[in-house]
């Protein structure tokens, strides 16, 4: 009689927070987490800040050659495209496998500006890999980051890890509304930004027009010219949205802040999806597509979405010449 085959185990989504406060510390969880992983046969990836980097590089020693390894300041500096162009494409590459991922978004150089799409980010990873099977370690320096950072890292994620113990999180709830909560209004835009009118009545015109306005203003502010092109295609999505999805009205306006140039599209849409734009692009996909584009070409995205409209900024940084073809 032939016993019958045992079940495959449901697949398991972990995402424990790190909390360390020096490298020794760092260390000690780090490495073990990625020797295991390697040991099990797992795909494991690591994709932290550049300091980081260099010191589990050092740490592993001959080891490292078997783990994909991203600097996060470059593949992560916008949080917007980490899911997607990130998490989801490593795990998606190997299917049936239990991806192992250190991804550390949050660092001490991120600014004000930066920070409510960073913890957005650290909530969305919750629903964006339910029912697939991966762990993603998120190491937090508690010793440089503010505390209200790490409070808001017990409310993104279920578990948390220390050098010495494992604990469940008190403060973890919805996801999704933990999310929300980061959809806050965005800063006032100057009275010195330039724009213009979005109008589907004069589609071709709004598009000949905006592309020359975000093509002369990017060039005036000093954006490097090799990516005055990112900036043309980020706006042209944006437009393009507002076009089909968003009234077929609204107003592009641009102008420059703490050393970005920033370009702000509003209109009167309403975004429910918080993923939209962040999961990787399929072939068959009619939606999302043109905020994935903005998310891989801009250096950072924030927007706020509400039933009486949409804003959405895109910043490139003007001054650094970051690889965007680094993921």
């Amino acid at each position: 009689m032939r016993s019958a085959p045992s079940a495959m185990p449901a697949p398991q989504f972990d995402h424990p927070a790190l909390f360390y406060r020096d490298q020794q510390d760092y260390l000690v969880t780090t490495v073990p987490f990625i020797l295991d992983g390697l040991e099990a046969g797992d795909p494991v990836m690591v994709s932290v800040p550049t300091s980081n980097l260099a010191c589990l590089r050092e740490a592993l020693g001959d080891d490292a050659r078997r783990v994909i390894m991203h600097d996060m300041t470059v593949a992560g500096r916008n949080p917007g495209r980490i899911i997607g162009q990130v998490l989801l494409a490593f795990a998606g590459e190997h299917a049936g496998k239990r991806a192992r991922i250190i991804g550390e978004p949050i660092w001490a150089g991120r600014d004000a500006t930066e920070y409510p799409a960073c913890a957005q980010h650290e909530a969305l990873i919750n629903p964006a890999f339910d029912g697939l099977n991966a762990i993603i370690l998120c190491p937090y320096n508690t010793s440089e980051l503010e505390p209200q950072v790490v409070a808001d890292a017990l409310r993104t994620h279920p578990v948390v890890w220390t050098s010495t113990e494992q604990y469940p999180s008190d403060q973890y709830v919805d996801p999704l509304v933990t999310a929300e909560s980061f959809n806050v209004p965005l800063s006032p835009r100057p009275p010195t930004a330039e724009h213009t009118i979005i109008d589907v009545e004069n589609a071709h015109l709004t598009i000949a027009e905006t592309r020359r306005f975000s093509a002369s203003f990017a060039l005036a502010v000093g954006l490097p010219v090799e990516r005055v092109a990112d900036a043309v295609l980020t706006v042209d999505e944006l437009v393009a949205n507002t076009l089909d999805h968003g009234g077929g009205r609204g107003q592009l306006a641009a102008w420059t802040e703490h050393g970005r140039a920033v370009f702000e599209v509003t209109n009167g849409s309403h975004i429910t999806d918080p993923l939209v734009g962040r999961r990787p692009v399929r072939d068959d996909q009619a939606t999302g597509r043109g905020l994935s584009l903005v998310h891989r070409r801009a250096d950072l995205v924030r927007m706020h979405t509400n039933p009486r409209g949409t804003t959405i900024r895109a910043y490139l940084v003007l001054t650094q010449d970051l690889d965007q073809g680094a993921i």
